[in-house]
């Protein structure tokens, strides 16, 4: 067979533990054989980004700037315990949280829905978009800790010699101490990818904050939004149908839990973290759901939501089978080919990226799946299979 010509290379962002043996098993069964690949390859696996003082995060995230689509597979974030079991120089900061930083974009994170796995929320009819601001908050927070009494201040000193200071808190003991920060153009950045996939998606937009606790932080997130959709956006999504609206988070989270979906639900960084990895939960599991990248700028990143699978690999080490979803990484690959066939004029990708999907769910539908999602099924004997056997019965599906 002919194979699927590209033009344009993807960045391809190579990851760690069980995504990273999914990633080469995707490649070779469900892409190599159908599609003559380019790629840029960066290898952002945890040796790799120690080898470099993690200068290949920064490249590869450039290089996203450069060709405007990349691909990334799951990565490790390192803590004390994987400083001493990769024998790492430093506790490298989360790959993720660099690349968003470097692109400024929003992340876009949606479930993979089947009709055989129903939403925990009965009436949820449709899928609901987090849209999660990636610049920011806990993020790039500063932290002390404090063992004595003493008075901690918040300080800003303005280039024009101009101070701002006030009192934290009075500590009469020990304690911990945590600065924030945010900034105007990231802020706006956020919300203008945030009307514009509104508007490509044809969907309501929400955004919650909590602008009556944080009345200067979480007020500047809403009024800058309520900024930017009166004076650029309020007459396209009128003439869409489509709505704008600000509520609390708390409010927003009884509103989600009663709506039908089919909306996307816009928070800041930590806000988002949290509730994709709740509402991807309650739609099945965090396997199942899709994360995009967008930079103000149009630039695209897909991944999967969810992390290595550490268990799996130690039982992959052992010489054991291991039943992994694969289905957010495939759907990584394949929304990054889409968007670079369309991108480049080449509807033969686009094509193969819809028939990629189509072979996934066909295969899911049919029953065959991976043991994660055994219990969630209804209407259809499960049959688990391993996660070499579940891809290649996509890819059985696929060649069809």
């Amino acid at each position: 067979m002919k194979k699927i010509q590209m033009t344009t290379p993807l960045v391809e962002m190579d990851g760690d533990e069980m995504t990273r043996i999914l990633w080469k098993m995707i490649k070779d069964e469900l892409i190599l054989p159908f599609v003559d690949l380019k790629t840029e390859y960066f290898d952002l696996g945890l040796p790799h980004r120690d080898e470099t003082n993690d200068q290949v995060t920064i490249d590869s995230a450039e290089a996203t700037k450069k060709y405007g689509v990349a691909v990334k597979c799951a990565t490790i974030t390192p803590n004390a315990q994987r400083m001493d079991e990769y024998k790492l120089h430093k506790m490298w900061k989360s790959p993720n949280g660099t690349i968003r930083s470097i692109l400024d974009g929003t992340v876009f994170r949606a479930p993979i829905t089947i009709p055989s796995i129903k939403p925990v929320v009965k009436n949820w009819e449709k899928p609901i978009t987090i849209a999660r601001h990636a610049y920011g908050d806990v993020y790039k927070s500063v932290e002390i800790k404090t063992d004595e009494p003493g008075v901690a201040k918040l300080v800003f000193e303005g280039k024009s010699g101009k101070v701002e200071e006030v009192v934290i808190h009075e500590f009469t003991g020990e304690g911990v101490i945590q600065g924030m920060h945010n900034t105007d153009a990231s802020i706006r950045s956020f919300a203008h990818s945030c009307f514009k996939f509104a508007i490509d998606t044809k969907q309501d937009l929400w955004f919650s904050t909590k602008d009556t606790i944080s009345k200067k932080y979480d007020a500047r997130f809403r009024a800058i939004f309520e900024e930017l959709y009166e004076q650029e956006y309020k007459t396209q999504f009128e003439q869409l149908g489509i709505e704008y609206f600000y509520t609390l988070i708390d409010d927003a989270v009884a509103r989600v839990i009663r709506s039908k979906g089919g909306f996307i639900w816009a928070c800041k960084n930590y806000d988002g973290d949290v509730m994709s990895d709740m509402l991807s939960t309650a739609f099945g599991s965090l396997a199942m759901m899709t994360s995009v990248l967008v930079s103000p700028e149009g630039n695209y990143e897909f991944e999967a939501a969810h992390g290595t699978v550490t268990r799996h690999y130690y039982k992959y080490l052992k010489g054991e089978e291991t039943s992994t979803n694969p289905m957010a990484t495939i759907f990584a690959w394949s929304g990054a080919l889409r968007k670079r066939g369309e991108l480049d004029g080449l509807n033969d990708l686009v094509a193969f990226a819809d028939k990629l999907e189509a072979a996934c769910l066909d295969t899911l539908n049919e029953g065959i799946v991976t043991k994660d999602l055994v219990n969630l099924m209804e209407g259809v004997e499960p049959k688990p299979q391993t996660s070499a056997g579940f891809i290649a019965a996509i890819r059985e599906r696929l060649e069809k």
